[in-house]
């Protein structure tokens, strides 16, 4: 039976792991925030990607057999490093949606949310230059949302002032499509059509990056179709509050599997 894990800065990768147990729900997972250094996007790249591969080696010696980098950071400054020193192990990341925005917007304007971080790496502006066509992208670095996000400030006046400060870009443009380009955004999604409208489409990666993950686990011929589902939450901070917050946004997690706690110091 394999263990997964998944690893954000923070709770923001809770949006993968909800729909890895939706497409995947038969195997072992263990998700870890790194809650104490949340949030990445605003780190220097080499902190992020020498403290991405810590973690990885950390889930891998609690027994996890496949990895999730469910943080845009960590995958815009990690990703390929991760790789090259892990090879044995299918290791996922993620990365904003903007290939799927292109085929998907009628007026060609996509706004990009994402952190300052990512914004900057090398590998989403190579993924920008990678692509074709008269699609115009804006960008706009979503300063300050994570840490109210991480606080459970999610649905707040003062969570609704800033994003709509941080929309302003994406209004001014007239964008139909936005890509969120951090996994926490995903739960700022009824609030961000509050601000720019219903009709706005929202691009969220995590079912193509769990379709990838199902795909990896088959190659390896790891993946299960048969229960039991245990999932060990970590954190780095406070591994109560993290399991409080998850029980908000993933009730699923909660409803047909084992959950174990525990708050790890990891150097």
């Amino acid at each position: 039976m394999a263990t997964i894990g998944v690893f954000d800065s923070g709770i923001g990768g809770l949006t993968v792991l909800n729909e890895a147990l939706r497409q995947a729900p038969a195997h072992h997972y263990i998700y870890l925030a790194d809650s104490a250094n949340a949030p990445y996007g605003e780190r220097s790249s080499d902190w992020v990607a020498q403290r991405s591969l810590d973690l990885c080696h950390w889930l891998v010696r609690e027994g996890c057999q496949a990895l999730v980098v469910a943080c845009n950071t960590a995958t815009a400054e990690a990703i390929a490093h991760i790789r090259h020193e892990m090879p044995a192990i299918p290791i996922i990341g993620v990365e904003p949606g903007i290939k799927p925005a292109v085929t998907q917007s009628s007026n060609r304007k996509v706004g990009v949310l994402a952190t300052q971080n990512t914004l900057k790496s090398d590998k989403f502006n190579a993924l920008l230059n990678s692509l074709e066509g008269d699609c115009e992208f804006i960008s706009q670095a979503g300063l300050g949302l994570v840490p109210l996000i991480e606080s459970g400030k999610i649905d707040t006046p003062e969570t609704k002032a800033l994003l709509t400060e941080h929309l302003e870009t994406f209004q001014a443009a007239g964008v139909d499509t936005v890509v969120l380009g951090c996994t926490h955004y995903p739960f700022l999604t009824p609030l961000i059509k509050s601000i720019l409208g219903a009709e706005v489409q929202i691009i969220d990666t995590s079912e193509a990056v769990v379709r990838q993950l199902c795909r990896k686990l088959e190659e390896y011929q790891l993946l299960q179709s048969a229960p039991p589902r245990t999932i060990r939450f970590y954190s780095t901070q406070d591994a109560d509050a993290l399991v409080n917050l998850a029980k908000q946004l993933i009730p699923l997690a909660f409803d047909q599997h084992s959950i174990e706690t525990s708050t790890v110091f990891i150097s």
